[in-house]
């Protein structure tokens, strides 16, 4: 069975908007056992994106594509879906329903041109959006199959999980179950992951391990097939605990765990609260841990001290301790993980300050020089990075290995 993957939007071919679609899409068709052999990008034109559409169902068995499912002008995937198809748009009453319902819902007035989401190929089945307005489409004739998602990433996932990947795995008939399963790792780049399980790749036959470098971590995953749940998840334990062995406590999360989530369970688990004092990062790290469902449990305060007198003032770093050794120093981080516990009367307090670039820094202290500190109620440590890359880049490593720092402390391999 083989497949096409259609992106479609103007954005798209503007390079307004990086297509992390189709990447995500091709990974579950591969997980499937389904030839991907082309992808397309193609605007919002109505004639061409026939002839795209017209052209994959040539040779390929079945089409997905993203975008252009929503409410306005350029939105013209139904009608071209209907015209390469060969039938006409039906107006489904159950969908105008869910349309009307969203809306009242979220107590928003909608505008008429809304309903023609409400359309659909005749003869096609609609996958149900319980993100957005737009529903997708799944139409079969011919012995062609063409599915259509919106371009909206998480309404997108959201379809695939639920609906997509099982229909195509009935739909590709197959007798062997494909499991994957994901090991986060922080603490290594790809390529010196690479070279420290080099062995284990190499002799990888089944379960087979994929290395995917994502951010400021690395993603191992690992896919077995099997003729059932159970044998493959012997299969991929057993590689699993091989990679965990190699690798310790670097592994910190597996599939959607992110690093702030595996903090926030550590932090609820021990009955321990942070508070976060944040310079260099201006709030990305009290950001992305309340970005955790819950996290008024263990997470009281945070506080952006970007100048020197907001470090004084509000998290009582000393005039000599600036004057000394400056903003960006072990001491400094110190005294504003210290303070900022006492702030927030917290049990544990981290603190970050450093040169995110690209001007600022000098031979003595260059951009992507940062230090944490980390104060608990009896003693205070600090750490210290070096990262580079652009100022969104060092920002985010420094909230990555600050949470894994963190991580780290509460599992007991680090002691202050």
């Amino acid at each position: 069975m083989r497949a096409e993957i259609v992106s479609i939007g103007t954005e798209l071919l503007l390079g307004q908007i990086v297509d992390a679609n189709s990447a995500y899409i091709a990974e579950k068709l591969a997980d499937l056992g389904i030839d991907l052999y082309y992808q397309m990008t193609v605007g919002d034109n109505q004639e061409r994106l026939q002839k795209v559409l017209k052209r994959s169902l040539e040779h390929s068995d079945i089409v997905i594509t993203t975008g252009g499912l929503g409410p306005t002008d350029d939105d013209l995937t139904r009608e071209a879906v209907a015209e390469v198809m060969g039938v006409d748009l039906i107006k489904d009453e159950k969908l105008e329903e869910q349309i009307r319902g969203f809306f009242a819902e979220l107590e928003r007035e909608m505008t008429v041109n809304n309903l023609s989401q409400a359309y659909l190929p005749a003869g096609a089945e609609p996958i149900i959006n319980s993100r957005g307005t737009a529903p997708g489409i799944i139409i079969e004739r011919n012995g062609k199959t063409v599915i259509s998602m919106p371009g909206v990433p998480p309404e997108m996932k959201q379809m695939m999980n639920k609906k997509v990947i099982p229909y195509l795995h009935d739909k590709a008939g197959s007798k062997e179950l494909i499991k994957s399963k994901v090991l986060r790792v922080c603490g290594y780049g790809e390529s010196s992951l690479e070279t420290e399980i080099k062995d284990i790749l190499d002799s990888q036959t089944n379960p087979t391990v994929a290395l995917l470098s994502d951010k400021a971590e690395v993603h191992l995953r690992l896919t077995a097939k099997a003729g059932n749940q159970k044998m493959a998840d012997n299969l991929i334990n057993q590689v699993e605990a091989e990679l965990r062995e190699r690798l310790g406590d670097d592994i910190f999360g597996i599939d959607d765990e992110t690093m702030e989530k595996v903090v926030g369970d550590r932090l609820r688990e021990e009955v321990l609260t942070l508070a976060v004092a944040e310079s260099c990062t201006g709030g990305l790290i009290g950001h992305r841990i309340t970005n955790v469902s819950g996290s008024s449990d263990y997470f009281k305060q945070g506080v952006v001290v970007y100048s020197n007198q907001a470090k004084k003032d509000l998290v009582q770093v000393k005039e000599e301790t600036l004057s000394e050794y400056g903003a960006v120093s072990r001491e400094t981080a110190c005294e504003m993980a210290e303070g900022v516990k006492e702030l927030a009367d917290t049990d544990l307090g981290i603190a970050v300050t450093g040169i995110a670039g690209p001007t600022g820094g000098s031979e003595e202290k260059p951009v992507g020089l940062v230090y944490m500190g980390l104060a608990d109620d009896k003693k205070v440590g600090s750490f210290k990075f070096k990262f580079h890359g652009s100022r969104k880049q060092i920002k985010y490593l420094t909230s990555q290995y600050t949470l894994d720092k963190l991580r780290r402390y509460l599992e007991g391999s680090i002691v202050l």
